[in-house]
Formats: structure tokens, sequence, C-alpha cells
């Protein structure tokens, strides 16, 4: 069959199609979705039941950053500020200088098992050393179980920003290699140069970004995600070609974006987590593709010491070394160790030495490759496992559907939260109108069990119900401490 677009559609469809319905496997095994998406993506390939060839690993990085930019914008767009603000700090530390110690550690290692130059050993270590929270939340979210206390903020933090630093070191060692004359000193001024423009362009255009959503008044809705697809794009490409991290700088767009409110807010979050689905779907399909199953057999021996390296030494240390400071439970650095999964960063900086054309690229490429599934098959299947030896899992709260939405915008001082009525609470048993409710609150849907009730006055309020409320804040604390109020022990006989 002769290659036309018509094909090329086809074959673009089918494997979509498959990667979309495997992510309902995940479902039963408990393992992240992005391993399925690359499994596929190895069968349609040249050695696998497609027979696609595909080698142009240009295109397959060109891909990965696209893929990268907006996974990591929406990662920063969906995290709740208030929950990371108070980890600002042993989050910044764990992505800096957590990441350096653990491409050290690796590094050093490298050399004596590869027989690599300090800077092969170091550009190895570098490629792994960033982590996929997401890969470990898909796991937690698989078993209806999540992470007490500051653990899930705190990870969500590292991941998100330690991307942009695996990257600098990437380049960094790999300009060490390729450029006679280079340094390691060197890095030092180009670090605060890469970063720092990152870091102030990001927040730059965060400003640029709310003002603009809001000032614009767009007649058509539809155009709202597209303007925020420039946005990303533009804040990208400026950082980048100022010699700025442009990853970090889309992180902190998406980070500094999502405590504000903007018009659009809610849709344009669900818009930009089916975008980064999109982006993982194409960026696993194209690695997969770009994997030799049989070039990797050779390297399982030496891969799978790696691995053991990376998580039981490297990790562990860099999390305790630089969680040394702050007052963070022995179980909660072993959990947050033990989840250093890795992702499809490092699969995507594995293919920049092989465009640099280093002698050892093939032999880093399948080796990170190994390892990453590695990682994902010996410390993703045993988070559930782990997180209840150690004691830190707690129950997974179900997220409610409500048949109407509320989109918070400038000038209107009000949200809409849902608030449970407890079982003994006084509420219960009353009608809506003899309850106390602030003036200028509102409740506007109750949810009880399978169903919602519109409600008015003379609703009788049940024990477990939901009310859906419309207020500021204090209204909202107001109500909540009235349905607070228990009946006594008489009442309840």
């Amino acid at each position: 069959m002769p290659i036309t677009i018509e094909v090329i559609l086809l074959w673009i469809a089918v494997l979509a199609l498959l990667s979309i319905v495997s992510s309902k496997l995940s479902d039963r095994f408990a393992v992240p979705a992005f391993l399925l998406f690359l499994t596929i993506g190895m069968l349609a390939g040249s050695e696998g039941l497609g027979g696609i060839y595909f080698d142009n690993y240009r295109i397959a990085k060109s891909i990965g950053v696209v893929a990268l930019i907006f996974i990591i914008f929406s990662g920063g767009l969906d995290t709740t500020w208030k929950t990371v603000k108070p980890l600002l700090l042993p989050g910044l530390i764990l992505s800096t200088a957590g990441v350096v110690m653990t491409a050290l550690i690796v590094g050093v290692c490298a050399m004596g098992i590869f027989k690599f130059s300090l800077a092969e050993g170091l550009l190895l270590g570098a490629i792994v050393s960033s982590t996929d929270v997401a890969a470990v939340f898909s796991v937690l979210r698989l078993r209806k179980i999540s992470l007490k206390g500051h653990l899930k903020p705190l990870l969500e933090l590292e991941s998100g920003s330690n991307d942009p630093m695996a990257v600098f070191l990437t380049l960094g060692f790999l300009g060490i290699i390729t450029r006679s004359g280079s340094s390691f000193l060197q890095l030092l001024p180009l670090f605060v140069l890469d970063m720092g423009i990152g870091l102030l362009l990001g927040y730059a255009m965060s400003r640029l970004c709310v003002e603009l959503v809001n000032r614009i008044k767009l007649e058509y809705e539809g155009l709202y995600p597209v303007l925020t697809i420039a946005l990303v794009l533009l804040t990208y490409s400026l950082t980048t070609l100022t010699r700025g991290n442009g990853f970090l700088a889309v992180y902190v767009l998406g980070l500094m974006m999502s405590r504000e409110e903007f018009v659009q807010k809610r849709s344009l979050i669900r818009f930009h987590e089916g975008m980064a689905w999109l982006m993982q779907i194409t960026m696993f399909l194209t690695l997969g593709l770009l994997v030799f199953p049989s070039q990797i057999v050779p390297v399982v021996g030496s891969g799978l010491l790696i691995a053991v390296i990376l998580i039981f030494l490297a990790r562990p240390l860099s999390i305790f070394v630089c969680l040394l400071p702050f007052n963070f439970r022995f179980p909660e650095k072993v959990m947050i160790a033990w989840v250093g999964l890795r992702g499809a960063v490092p699969v995507i900086l594995a293919t920049f030495p092989l465009l640099a054309g280093i002698p050892q690229a093939h032999l880093i490429f399948n080796v990170v490759f190994f390892v990453v599934v590695a990682s994902v098959l010996i410390q993703g299947t045993s988070i559930p496992m782990v997180s209840r030896l150690l004691g830190v899992n707690a129950p997974l709260g179900a997220r409610r559907r409500y048949p109407l939405e509320f989109e918070q915008m400038k000038g209107i001082d009000a949200s809409l939260t849902d608030l449970i009525v407890p079982f003994d609470s006084d509420a219960a048993g009353k009608k809506i109108a003899d309850l106390k409710i602030p003036q200028k609150a509102l409740v506007v849907l109750i949810s009880r069990g399978e169903k919602f009730i519109v409600p008015n006055g003379s609703t009788v309020i049940e024990g477990g119900d939901v009310f859906l409320v419309l207020a500021d804040e204090p209204d909202i604390k107001e109500l909540q401490k009235n349905l607070a109020v228990l009946r006594s022990d008489a009442e309840q006989k």
C-alpha cells in the first residue's frame, strides 16, 4: 500500500484509539498508562506487528519537546497554589540540589559500569535525574488511595520543577563532551542565566496572560483555548531564544496563572488537561516506535544495575540530604524517595546525545529506556504497598460531579463550595427555612445519594446531604459552623 496522507491518518487514528482503550487496562494492573502507550508504539514499530520503521531522532525530539511544553504547563495550571506555597523551599531544593546529587551519584557509578569518561557518566546521570509524579498519582488513583499531609503537594511541586534542571544538566554535560575547551566551572554562570531568565519571563508572561485573557473579551468561547496555546508557545520560544530555560518558564506560567482568577479558567484547565493527555499519547507512541527491542536486550544487565543504583542509592540519599533542614518524619522521607518514578523526560533527553553524534549515544539511549521501564515496574507497582507499610497512605476522596458550574471571575466575591451535613448534625430534620443561613449565601443544589435536589424553604435536610453553596468565604465558614453543630445525646435517642 502506498504511503499517502490517508494511510498516515489511519495509522494515527488506530494507534490513538488503541492507546485510549488500553488505558483502561491500567485500572486492573495499576500500571501507569504511559507504559501501555509506549508498549503500543513498540508493537507498531519495525520489530513489532505493525512493521513501521522509524529512526528519525530529530523528529522524535521535536515531538517530545512540544509535548513537554504542554504537559509541564498543564501540570502547573492544575496545581493548587495554596497547598504548594508553604512547601516552596523544600520543593525547590529537591528539584535543583536533589537532581544534581542524583546525577552525580549515578554518573560516578556509570563510569565504572560502562567505562565512561566523567562527562559521559554525568550525562547519563543527568538524563535519568528527573521524576514523573504523574505516574505515581495515576497508580495511587487506581488503587483508591492518596498520601497524607504535605507529601502529595511536595511531590507535585518537585516533579513539576525538576524537569528544567535535568534539561539544563543534560545540555551542559553534552556541551562539555562535544566542545573542546569546555569545563564544568562554566555551568555555574550558565545555570544562573538559564534559570533566572526562565523564572523572570515565566512570571512576567503569567501577568500578561491573565490580563490579556480577562480584557480581550472574545466573542467566541472556543477561541480562549487557542489563545492560551499561542501564549504558552510564545512564552517557551521567547525564553529559549533569550538563552533561558523555556520549560521552567512554562511551568512558572501555569503555576502563577493557577492562583489567579480569569475568564474561562475552569474550562481552560480541563482543555489543557485533555491537551496534556493527547501530548502524552503522541510522545510515548513516537518514543515506542523509536525503540528497537533487539537493541535493549544486550543492556538488560547493566541497565538493571543502573536502575538499582538510582532507586536504592541515588534517589534516597539525595532526598535525605536535601530534607535535613526540614521537619519531615523518617517514613515520609522514605516514601518521597520511593516514589521517584522516571517517565517521558529521560527518554526524550536520551535523544539529545543521538543528535549530537557522540560515540556512546546509542548505548545511553537504550540504557535510559530500560531504566525508565524498570523504574515503573519496580517502584510503580509497589507504591500502594509501601505507602501502607510506612503508614502514610490516606483514603482517596471521591470527586463529586454536579450538573452545573460556576465560573469565578474578577469582581465576583463568591465561589461555589460543597458542604457536608454531618449525620448527627442539629440541622438534620429541619427545613431549609429554619436553618441559620447567612443572608448573602445561597444553597443552589443538594446532593443526596445519587440524586440532586433543587432546594426551597420547605426542603427537609437529611444527615449526609451535600450542600452546593454560592457565597463568599466568611459566609461559607459561618454556614459550615452552623452545620457542624451536633445534636445532644437525648435528641439523638
